[in-house]
């Protein structure tokens, strides 16, 4: 008993330490890319979000958007190490490495000590694990409690019972999935039933741990509910996306994979502030976030009532999506990453989603046997498949099927010769049957490569120019377009970036082809506009804002941009006239209000401007720019001590606001 301790201690190091290997190595090889300190989409998000807990703000604002486990991990490593990103991949490599221990250990206590060793190292060495542990995104807690809940659950399938403390463990661990993958709540139900239907226990031992298990999952959602009460005021499990990520997956633009609601807004701000304002347009009264939730998952359910075979041919295409080799992308595509990094190429070629789904088929098949204790995993692999296909796909979403296939995998490799030896003919017909067709399901063509590294290298380019690295910036968009020339995106940025370094003519071609790529895109006009109001082209930005406006005439920030770009030209009576129609359209959006009040200010109707300011000061008491504008329009009428108050209002909240302490001077 103590030399098998031993060994599986011995084969447990040496796994961690290839998988940590591999990871640093793969680390080491970024150090000198763009990639090791510019962060992309979400990354940017979570990696802000993160210094704010590490300086202290642990409760934020709001209903939680997005999940919120990976950020509050984030910031601890932050809080503790500093804010060092390569620092924060390091402990993730380490988790990664963790995650392969533990799957390791499950295969080796439901199959055999061999098969443990092959499953730990092929998770060590896939190529899409190793890529997503180096990403500032969640996927690395997403592993690492998927294999811990193979774990616990191989405790339990081998006992046949589970000890109270198993059933708890299982409960946070699938609580802490659910808090970085909001759709794998499902496996609570999925556990639940199988415990009930087909754990072999005393009724009494499985009421038990039922109870035992619920109430782990209950440990780890209940702060996360208080919060979004106490700061909220509604009542939501995880976050108040829901809805939004139900209707971009099931509509009828959807493809299968991410698309924004609007176009070119695909970024955690503006999927939460275009959610909420169509939804308020649409019932044309203010929401609660859970009100935008039930309002797009009640659109949502009407596309599936209303166009059954156009869903139902949609959820096929998902279908095809996630069994597919390809790694479908929103932000980073493995494959840029693999041109800078020699372990993710060699890894690429040696372990891919196309390899591992029919490995995982013929392994079900040789492991058949034993399906009595198996069940549960079957029963987690399709339930976390459905609750991805509920939504759409992505590399990141289906990351979480990895460990599950290969335990399935291992156990064929390894029992695969005996399994050949000893089956009958029918089951190794249908063996090969099911992993050919496997096979050739997985590695249909179906997404371009060539398109989603574009869409890495035009992100990298967006988040060049955010940092004022323009030249850098437009060799990014540049290759882009070597990879995809007609790539809409990459032209409409790319002249983003010639418009900083004067390149007007250049710039404007490029508009010009992204437009035509976009012919009936409202988004693509406004935001093409605001790079033009930007650069002091306020007539072309005026005529694109009109352009956005005709294809969609209620939209808010339309009409906001067109009253400033009207205003620039001094046809205030124009301008005022978008500006109160953006503000029927969303009485709370205080940026539409200050707008408003500094063209009334340039009106010299300052009276009607401090009127509109005051009640934008009623939205937003805490803005210091509100205050200080009310401030100008109520000494522009002669009210000085009333000035003077707001003027220190705006010093109050923001002490260094030098404007604010100039008019303050000014109205003593």
């Amino acid at each position: 008993m103590e030399e098998r301790k031993v060994h599986e201690l011995r084969n447990h190091a040496a796994i961690f330490f290839v998988a940590l290997g591999l990871r640093l190595a793969h680390l080491w090889q970024l150090s000198a890319t763009p990639f090791a300190t510019v962060l992309l989409g979400d990354a940017q998000s979570y990696d802000a979000w993160a210094q704010t807990i590490a300086g202290g703000d642990l409760l934020g604002h709001g209903v939680f958007y997005q999940a919120p486990l990976y950020p509050y991990f984030l910031g601890a490593i932050y809080w503790m190490l500093g804010h060092d990103v390569m620092l924060a991949r390091v402990c993730q490599a380490l988790v990664g490495s963790v995650s392969c221990v533990l799957l390791a250990a499950a295969a080796e206590r439901l199959f055999t000590r061999t098969t443990g060793v092959v499953a730990g190292l092929m998770l060590a060495a896939y190529a899409p694990a190793i890529f997503f542990d180096g990403l500032i995104q969640k996927s690395v807690l997403d592993v690492f409690f998927v294999c811990l809940i193979l774990w616990l659950l191989s405790k339990v399938v081998i006992a046949d019972r589970g000890v109270l403390g198993t059933w708890i463990g299982l409960g946070l661990a699938i609580g802490g999935l659910s808090l970085t993958r909001e759709n794998a709540l499902v496996l609570v139900a999925v556990v639940l039933a199988w415990m009930l239907a087909r754990l072999r226990a005393p009724v009494r031992h499985r009421a038990a741990a039922a109870a035992a298990f619920v109430a782990g999952v209950a440990v780890v959602l209940a702060p996360v509910v208080v919060r979004n009460m106490a700061v909220g005021g509604g009542f939501h499990l995880t976050t108040s996306q829901f809805g939004p990520n139900l209707y971009i997956g099931n509509n009828p633009r959807s493809d299968g994979t991410y698309m924004p609601l609007r176009p070119g807004r695909g970024t955690p701000e503006f999927e939460q502030l275009d959610a909420t304002e169509l939804a308020e347009r649409a019932t044309g009264r203010s929401l609660t976030p859970g009100e935008v939730s039930s309002y797009w998952r009640s659109e949502a359910f009407a596309f599936v009532s209303e166009q059954p075979a156009a869903w139902l041919r949609l959820l096929g295409r998902k279908f095809l999506l996630l069994w597919n080799v390809e790694e479908a992308v929103d932000t980073e595509s493995q494959e840029t990453y693999a041109e800078f990094s020699a372990v993710l190429r060699l890894g690429s070629a040696l372990g891919h989603f196309g390899l591992l789904v029919p490995l995982a088929v013929f392994g079900v098949c040789a492991t058949w046997p034993f399906r009595d204790r198996l069940w549960i995993f079957y029963a987690l692999t399709i339930g976390y498949a459905a609750s991805v296909l509920v939504f759409y796909v992505f590399a990141r979403y289906r990351a979480p099927l990895v460990p599950m296939l290969i335990l399935f995998a291992s156990a064929g490799l390894v029992r695969g010769a005996g399994f050949v030896r000893q089956a009958s003919t029918p089951q190794l017909i249908t063996a090969v049957a099911l992993t050919v067709a496997a096979g050739l399901l997985a590695n249909r063509p179906l997404l371009d490569s060539r398109r989603m590294q574009a869409m890495t290298y035009t992100n990298l380019g967006t988040a060049y120019r955010a940092q004022d690295r323009v030249d850098e910036a437009v060799a990014s968009h540049r290759r882009a377009l070597t990879l995809v020339p007609d790539y809409a995106e990459a032209h409409y940025n790319l002249a983003n970036a010639l418009l900083d370094q004067n390149k007007i003519d250049e710039a404007a071609d490029h508009f010009q082809t992204a437009l035509a790529a976009l012919p009936g895109s409202a988004g693509a006009y406004n935001t093409i506009g605001v790079s033009m109001l930007e650069k002091g082209r306020a007539a072309e930005a005026a005529s694109l804002f009109e352009q956005a406006l005709s294809l969609d005439p209620a939209w808010v920030e339309a009409h906001q941009n067109l009253g400033r770009a009207l205003a620039e030209q001094r046809q205030f009576d124009l301008a005022l006239q978008h500006l109160r129609r953006a503000i029927e359209l969303a009485p709370q959006n205080v940026d539409t209000r200050f707008d408003l009040g500094d063209v009334l200010l340039q009106q010299h109707d300052f009276a009607t401007a401090a009127q509109e300011l005051e009640k934008a000061v009623q939205i937003a008491p805490l803005s210091a720019e509100l205050h200080n504008m009310l401030g100008i329009a109520l000494a522009s009428r002669g009210m000085r001590r009333e000035a003077v108050r707001e003027f220190e209002r705006a010093l109050t909240l923001k002490p260094d606001f030098a404007d604010a302490r100039q008019n303050l001077e000014r109205a003593r």
